[in-house]
């Protein structure tokens, strides 16, 4: 989000979901999206099975994806802003750049010229291990599409350099004019229903509800009048990471953690949970009893999703209604009724006797969902930004112009990772999730079926990797990095490539975080989750 807002003015999506079958060209990077959007990755194998699209797919492991795609380039772990700035400069090399578009409507080219003037296919082959000749054949299979999408996750995002990476893939689509058509775009996929929502009503330490910036003193009086209150602080919060970092009299020294599990989905397992211990009051407020929960001093027992009415905006900015199916639960209550509730608690009534209330109040304070409500969403969703009530809403971002105007080549230079493997260390290991399970696991695991299906955490490797390191499938083995270790058992697997292990995250007794490097992208804030150097060991069974 950071990065694509810097850029374009807004982090979401730029297109539709149904964009995807309407592509010439999708390149996909960072997105293991068969097994993490399924749905989504169906759409693609229409596109290329059906429609006669392009695919180009980027990742460092032999994901289901690559099956389908006409280009796959393996790159080394981290080096994703090398070569997205090799393709600029073979597109500007041979001018493949959509002139009339770059002219129209960015600033910036020469000095993104200058700048990606080094990144020739033979440097980047060097620093990527991408051979040269398929970085031009990529540059020419994008460049020349009449319409090309770029689809990305969290395997572009979760490095000291995802912002980087992130604005680099938009200098990609700008120099293209792949921007503002159907079938293009800068596509990040949304990783569960309502993340999209969350950052838009403003779970983010420095906007209000619709990316209204904290530091803008006209937004700080509207909300304070919404809310009435006096005023409002005019400083940013604190990120995640930087709630759990601080020791001393800065330290944070309560939290209130809603939905989330950080005791397994944050880096270095082992400092978040002596972080956790050092607060003087947690309060959980989930539908289950989490890893984190179980650390809290108070457990505020929440609903599920059909316990209650309210909306969900998914990733392509689809603002749709939930309606509840069933009462709460035991003594469970909607999320908005247990904030509501301390809010009164705390000597600040709010006012709201529904979700719709909220809904109402959303419009009211946020430009870009002015025009919808309930009664809008009875039938179908509306994507924002949707400014009145008459607005149908807005299915493609950018048609005619970006948020500032003209947008700017950002030129991102290649910043190696965090870390290094060295012969302590020999091995890559990248997280990521798998089909049958999400996230921690905290709902997915407590379902039977899916946990028949994958009941274990296993330690992905390739058949090279294993034969050298003496492993048979199944074996347990000590994995170890500079921050912890765990133990896991072997899956020797046709998708992992030889020097890269993979390891999903969803396992408490086998926790992939704890050996994860706590690094953070300087402006985002968010951990190289996929860049770690491990050694593996085999260790003897007992009983």
């Amino acid at each position: 989000m950071a990065g694509l807002a810097r850029v374009l003015g807004s982090g979401a999506m730029t297109n539709s979901i149904s964009d995807i079958e309407k592509a010439h060209v999708l390149l996909v990077t960072g997105s293991n999206t068969t097994e993490t959007h399924p749905v989504l990755a169906a759409a693609i194998k229409r596109a290329v099975k059906h429609r006669g699209a392009k695919l180009i797919v980027v990742d460092p492991r032999r994901i289901k994806l690559t099956r389908f795609a006409h280009i796959w380039l393996r790159q080394n772990p981290g080096t994703d802003t090398a070569w997205i700035n090799c393709l600029l400069h073979v597109i500007i090399n041979e001018d493949m750049l959509d002139q009339e578009f770059v002219d129209n409507r960015t600033r910036g080219l020469d000095r993104l010229r200058e700048h990606v003037s080094r990144y020739t296919p033979e440097y980047a082959a060097g620093i990527t291990g991408i051979p040269p000749e398929k970085l031009v054949q990529t540059a020419r299979m994008y460049a020349r599409a009449p319409a090309a999408a770029i689809l990305y996750t969290m395997g572009i995002t979760q490095h000291t350099s995802g912002t980087g990476n992130v604005m680099a893939l938009a200098d990609l689509a700008m120099l293209c004019g792949n921007l503002g058509i159907p079938g293009g775009g800068v596509n990040p996929l949304r990783g569960q229903n309502n993340v999209q929502g969350a950052c838009d009503m403003g779970a983010l330490p420095d906007v209000y509800s619709g990316y209204q910036k904290v530091a803008v003193p006209e937004n700080r009086d509207k909300m304070a009048r919404a809310w009435n209150v006096k005023s409002l602080p005019h400083k940013p919060g604190l990120k995640l990471t930087g709630m759990l970092a601080g020791s001393g009299e800065d330290a944070v020294k309560a939290l209130y953690v809603i939905g989330e599990n950080p005791v397994l989905s944050d880096p270095d397992v082992q400092h978040t949970r002596q972080a956790l211990q050092n607060l003087e009051f947690l309060v959980v407020q989930d539908i289950f009893l989490t890893e984190t929960a179980s650390m809290a001093d108070v457990v505020l027992p929440a609903c599920s999703f059909a316990e209650k009415d309210g909306t969900f905006t998914n990733t392509e900015r689809r603002v749709q209604r939930v309606r509840q199916a069933i009462d709460p639960l035991g003594e469970s209550r909607p999320d908005w009724i247990i904030i509501r509730d301390l809010g009164s608690r705390f000597g600040h009534p709010m006012p709201y006797r529904s979700s719709q209330d909220i809904m109402q109040e959303i419009a009211s304070v946020t430009p870009s969902y002015a025009g919808i409500d309930y009664l809008r969403l009875e039938k179908k969703g509306l994507q924002w930004p949707c400014t009145h009530q008459e607005h149908p809403g807005t299915p493609i971002l950018h048609s005619r112009e970006f948020a500032s105007g003209r947008a700017e080549f950002q030129c991102v230079d290649y910043t190696p990772p965090a870390e290094k493997i060295d012969a302590d260390y020999p091995l890559w290991l990248t997280t990521g999730r798998s089909l049958y399970h999400y996230h921690t696991g905290s709902m997915t695991r407590k379902v039977r079926g899916l946990n028949t299906l994958e009941r274990e955490c296993c330690l992905e490797i390739s058949p090279q990797d294993a034969q050298e390191a003496g492993l048979n499938d199944q074996d347990r083995v000590s994995v170890r990095s500079r921050r912890g270790e765990i133990s896991t058992r072997v899956r020797i697997s046709p998708a992992a490539v030889p020097g890269t292990v993979f390891i999903p995250f969803h396992f408490a007794e086998a926790a992939a975080n704890v050996l994860t490097n706590p690094a953070l992208d300087p402006v985002a804030g968010v951990p190289e989750y996929k860049v770690c150097a491990v050694y593996i060991e085999r260790k003897q069974e007992t009983g």
